[in-house]
Parts: structure tokens; C-alpha cells; sequence
């Protein structure tokens, strides 16, 4: 059976068997979330096996694609370790279980206490720009190690079809702009006066850039770091090759797949994999996406101008990104009548609406689904990675329950269906305890 055949297979039975469990209430949990466990197994293996077995690789998974602990916690048991951005992400990673030497932090904007944590604790740290590396001149002079540093490079290799997504065009706020004048050799200095300098980063971005131009940034990483060692032999170790690649979203395929990267990687920077450096990655998008979805009731239905409306309680504070920018980030809807059994119904154009208070909060336009009714539920798939862990809280509205899942493989009742809270709902008490309180005079 296809991988996709078999996932399209898991995320039915499991939103019949949710249903059936009560774990879609109309009353109390009208949206879920859910991740399939077996996929993340899946995808985490799928990783593994596309690098070659000789080469000395870390993949940390780019925690902000889902910093749910649980998740986290399961991917380091599938081996990988963990990218993390903010001190709250490298908390999420510490509870996961991740040991130090299995962290990596990046961020453009590290306080110095974050710098200070990760110097002494042994994370390898990329540093983003020349201030930060005065920074870190300072502390490690002032007796914190250098186990595991290097800087982030901006090869400046041009924009894929989201720029907000794209890191490596000519004025993207990351890294050291390798092309600009004079850097390149202020750089190669830095590092010649400070043989601590190990390790060097880039990240092009993923999603809408082509594998092409990711390999491009990378290659003009392998030859910096070249250029570096030979200065000094061996200096440079290491090479952060960021993530690259992107989802498609119009299926359940993973297009492309982690040994199309390893196969553009080889044909544009074949460097990388003679042995010289080690290297990590730093995957995020193409590890979760596909293996989680969003489920809500439809609450009501009506007509309005003769456009068909269905009003859902997903919408914006769970799908921030396609609500705003749908061109860019369109997803698939999937309708299901209120057993959780995928629907029959005759196919209607109709709007699939958010419950936010903004006439723009639309997961679907003009698109032509099974009718649905009151009480069908309609499903979101392709959102295990920046969806439902990244919730946008306007309206007040709670976070949804995350469940994990598992299917049996036969028989096919719902029974054989196993879950797991991953992250409970939110309860009222709380969101409005996350609001603000009165406090004593500062």
C-alpha cells in the first residue's frame, strides 16, 4: 500500500473513531487537533535513510514547526535532536529530553543571557551578525568555552515565491550578507583570529524555494568554509545546512521528498558529502506537515448573496497563515457528514468560514466540496507543522485539544483507533489567567 494511500486511511478511521468517542462534541470540543504517530515514525525514518550512512549528520528538527513537548519528545526518540529560536522553545526542547550536544539555537536577536546558557551548557550557537559576535568575544574571553560555535552566512542567492519565507535574498534581516562589499573579508578575518569558530550556517528557506536554490546557498557555504580551512586546516567541522524543503499541499504525497533534497544537494554542492565537515539539518515543515490535521464541527449553515456558507470553529486563531495569505498558503478541506464517515453529499460551491469576528477569516473560497450540514465535520489536513501549535489568539478563543493517534491494522471498527492528549484543551479558567491580573506596585 502507498504511504499516502495508508495515510489518507489512518486520518479516516480517525476521524470516525473521534466522532464516535465524543472527542468532537458539538458542545465541548467542536475543534481538535491530531497527529499521526505512525507518520511522524514514518517521516522521521524517511529522513534518516535519504542521508548516507557514512556521513556524519544531526537532524534537528526545527522546533518552531510544532514545539508541542510530546512531539518533541517522540521525534528524540526517533533520533533526531532539536533546532530551537527563543528561550521558550529551548525550554519546550529541555522538557522534551534533548541533551545539549543534541541542540541547536538560532535567532537574530539573542540576549545575552541566552548566549551566556547556551555557551555553558555546551548548545552549538550560530551567531547571526558581527555585534553578536563582539558578544560572544567577550563572554568566551571572560571564561565561557567555544565548544560548538560558528556564524550564519546570507548567500544572497535570490528569493523563492514567498518572500516572507525566502532567507537568502539580497537584504533578508539574516546573517552576514556574504556579497556585500568588503564582508566576505572581514568575515574570513573573524575567523582567522578566533580559531574557536567552527562551524558555519546557512538556511535559504523552504517552503515556495526550489531545491535548486537551496542547494546553491548551501554550496556557497561549503565554499566559504573551504576558503576558511584553507587558512587553516580543519578549522571549520561543521556546516548547518538550515532545512529546504517545501510541502505540497494539494495531496497527501510527500513531493518531493528528503532524498530529492539529498539528490539536489549532491548535484549542486557535492562538497558537502565528501567527508570534510560533519553536518546538521534542520527540518521542520517536511517532517510534521503532513502528519496532522484540524477537525471542527460545522455549527450552522446558510446563503448569503447566493453564496453557501458553512461557519466552523476553525478559522484564523488556528490557521492564521492561510487565512491571511491564502494564495500563499492555500489548504485542502475535506468534508465528512457527522458520523466522521468521509460525505456523499451532492458537491456544492460554498465558503468554508472561521468563528472569528473578521469577515476575511475564511479557510475555503468559492470552493466546491460535498454539501455539508449542521453537525458534518470538516477536515484540514496537511496542518501537523505551524497550524494548531501556533495559535493566534485573536477573539480570545481557547486552544483546541492535540490528540495523538495510532491504527491498528485490521480489524477496520473504530475500537482499533488509540489516542492520546498531547495537549489538553484550553480551559476558560485559563485563558483567562494568561489574560493579566491586577499585580502589587513595581
Amino acid at each position: 500500500m502507498p504511504d499516502h494511500h495508508a495515510r489518507r486511511v489512518r486520518r479516516d478511521r480517525a476521524v470516525h473513531a473521534a466522532v464516535a468517542r465524543g472527542l468532537l462534541d458539538p458542545d465541548e470540543t467542536p475543534v481538535a487537533a491530531f497527529v499521526d504517530l505512525a507518520g511522524v515514525t514514518q517521516s522521521a525514518r524517511e529522513l534518516v535513510a535519504a542521508w548516507p550512512r557514512g556521513l556524519e549528520v544531526l537532524h534537528a528538527f526545527a522546533a518552531k514547526a510544532n514545539p508541542l513537548v510530546p512531539v518533541l519528545a517522540l521525534l528524540r526518540q526517533h533520533g533526531l535532536g532539536c533546532e530551537v529560536s527563543s528561550p521558550g522553545e529551548l525550554a519546550q526542547a529541555r522538557a522534551a529530553g534533548f541533551p545539549a550536544e543534541r541542540i541547536v539555537l538560532d535567532s537574530p536577536a539573542k540576549s545575552r543571557r541566552e548566549l551566556v546558557d547556551a555557551l555553558g551548557s555546551g548548545i552549538a550557537l550560530n551567531i547571526d551578525n558581527f555585534e553578536e559576535l563582539e558578544r560572544v568575544d567577550a563572554l568566551v574571553a571572560g571564561g565561557l568555552p567555544a565548544r560548538r560555535v560558528g556564524v550564519r552566512i546570507n548567500p544572497q542567492v535570490g528569493v523563492g515565491t514567498i518572500v516572507a519565507m525566502s532567507t537568502a535574498g539580497q537584504t533578508t534581516k539574516f546573517g552576514i550578507a556574504l556579497a556585500d562589499p568588503g564582508n566576505r573579508e572581514r568575515l574570513l578575518r573573524a575567523y582567522a583570529d578566533r580559531p574557536w569558530l567552527r562551524w558555519v550556517h546557512v538556511h535559504v528557506g523552504s517552503q515556495g524555494i526550489p531545491l535548486e536554490l537551496n542547494a546553491a546557498g548551501v554550496a556557497e557555504a561549503v565554499t566559504f568554509a573551504q576558503d576558511v580551512n584553507a587558512m587553516r586546516p580543519g578549522q571549520v567541522e561543521g556546516i548547518d545546512i538550515g532545512g529546504g524543503l517545501p510541502v505540497d499541499f494539494t495531496g497527501d504525497e510527500d513531493t518531493p521528498t528528503f532524498a530529492d533534497h539529498v539528490a539536489a544537494l549532491r548535484a549542486g554542492a557535492p562538497e558537502l558529502f565528501s567527508g570534510a565537515f560533519k553536518v546538521v539539518t534542520e527540518y521542520g515543515r517536511s517532517l510534521l506537515a503532513k502528519n496532522g490535521f484540524i477537525a471542527s464541527r460545522v455549527e450552522y449553515t446558510k446563503t448569503t448573496g447566493g453564496r453557501a456558507i458553512a461557519l466552523t470553529h476553525a478559522g484564523a486563531q488556528v490557521a492564521a497563515r492561510t487565512v491571511f495569505a491564502p494564495e500563499a498558503w492555500p489548504l485542502r478541506v475535506l468534508a465528512y457528514n457527522c458520523h466522521g464517515v468521509p460525505s456523499s453529499a451532492e458537491l456544492e460551491v460554498q465558503d468554508v468560514a472561521g468563528p472569528c469576528c473578521f469577515a476575511g477569516d475564511l479557510l475555503a473560497r468559492e470552493r466546491k466540496l460535498p454539501k455539508l450540514e449542521t453537525e458534518d465535520v470538516v477536515v484540514v489536513p496537511d496542518t501537523g507543522a505551524y497550524y494548531f501549535s501556533s495559535p493566534f489568539q485573536y477573539n480570545s478563543l481557547p486552544m483546541p485539544p492535540v490528540f495523538g493517534f495510532e491504527v491498528a491494522d485490521e480489524p477496520r471498527e473504530s475500537h482499533t483507533v488509540s489516542f492520546r492528549v498531547l495537549r489538553a484543551a484550553e480551559t476558560l479558567d485559563e485563558l483567562v489567567a494568561r489574560s493579566g491580573t491586577w499585580g502589587g506596585a513595581l
